[in-house]
């Protein structure tokens, strides 16, 4: 898992000291840039106002991160690292898709600003970078295993236009022989999911009188058959 602030180097660590050095400024500036976007948002990200932070001048800053965006596209490459690794330690644990539905809330709220970054609004003139996608993939991928895991019940098993459609543009799953059911059932993990998780962050629950958290485990529980 990529962790943004540095920890001890180990001592099999066969980088030089200037690229240790270097390494540990990469990462403060990307604790000061998280803690710029969680209060400010990520459009107002400014590498000047880190630089000022640190007691650097802006040239300087530039060394290690050429511009914004540069130092965005690092921070979305973190969150996306983060969430698959989390992802995959489940996986590896035996977890169901219920499990995973947890992990994903719980990372969630673990860090609503690296949530916010790569699955809220997006920053105007800002494109993710494209090994994202394969980041993605991989959730994905262990998300159709565990779909793919869950019984098909007589209703699964009806077919529906949806599932039609799915059935023959399959790009998305990466190729994943996952069936039908198991297509839409993730798709809708994914989707719905990310919906009352997105909403929740948002703050477009507050006032509304009810637990958030008890519409995610209904959606868990229509999602999972149960």
């Amino acid at each position: 898992m990529v962790e943004r602030s540095g920890g001890a180097v180990p001592e099999s660590d066969a980088r030089t000291p200037r690229e240790r050095y270097r390494a540990q400024v990469r990462d403060e500036v990307k604790r000061h840039a998280w803690e710029q976007i969680a209060t400010a948002g990520a459009s107002a990200l400014s590498l000047n106002a880190i630089a000022k932070r640190m007691g650097m001048s802006g040239p300087a800053l530039y060394r290690y991160f050429a511009n914004r965006d540069e130092l965005i596209t690092e921070l979305v490459r973190d969150a996306y690292r983060s969430l698959a690794d989390t992802f995959q330690a489940r996986a590896q644990a035996g977890a169901d898709l219920a499990d995973l539905a947890r992990a994903l809330r719980g990372w969630a709220l673990d860090d609503p600003q690296r949530y916010l970054l790569v699955y809220g609004t997006p920053v105007p003139g800002y494109q993710a970078p494209p090994d994202t996608a394969q980041i993605a993939s991989e959730m994905m991928a262990i998300l159709l295993d565990a779909a793919a895991a869950v019984e098909v019940s007589a209703a699964d098993a009806v077919a529906t236009p949806l599932g039609e459609h799915l059935a023959d543009r399959r790009a998305w799953a990466g190729g994943h022989p996952a069936p039908v059911p198991a297509l839409r059932r993730a798709l809708a993990f994914w989707t719905r999911l990310h919906g009352v998780l997105s909403l929740e962050l948002a703050g477009h629950f507050t006032g509304m009188g009810f637990d958030p958290a008890r519409l995610y485990a209904a959606e868990v529980d229509t999602l999972t058959g149960r």
